[in-house]
């Protein structure tokens, strides 16, 4: 029970009237580019879980200190508080210099 031309035709037909001619290639074409970032990222799934298993693996040598393995959310909660911090430091080196600009306009 598979789909014969007619049905085919059909689909077509009803797809063209939906989106119409001139919308149907930037339709088409986004479909394509969401379909490559579901490829890579569900590449990405895999090799990272190859790496985990590669490090649960390996064994250290005698003496050897093993780091813990992080995982790619810890580095990404490592450099969101990086950031957080920076822009609080910008923040109130930024109030410090209004706070002079202030002072200074009111002793004028």
């Amino acid at each position: 029970m598979g789909l014969g031309p007619l049905e085919i035709g059909l689909i077509i037909l009803a797809i063209l009237l939906l989106f119409g001619y001139k919308k149907l290639p930037d339709a088409s074409r986004s479909l394509g580019r969401s379909l490559r970032i579901f490829k890579g990222e569900m590449k990405g799934m895999k090799d990272d879980d190859v790496r985990a298993k590669d490090a649960a693996t390996t064994t250290p040598v005698r003496g050897e200190i093993v780091a813990p393995a992080s995982s790619p959310s810890d580095d990404l909660n490592i450099r969101l508080q990086e950031e957080a911090r920076t822009a609080e430091l910008r923040a109130a080196e930024l109030r410090a210099r209004a706070d002079q600009a202030r002072a200074a306009d009111g002793s004028r």
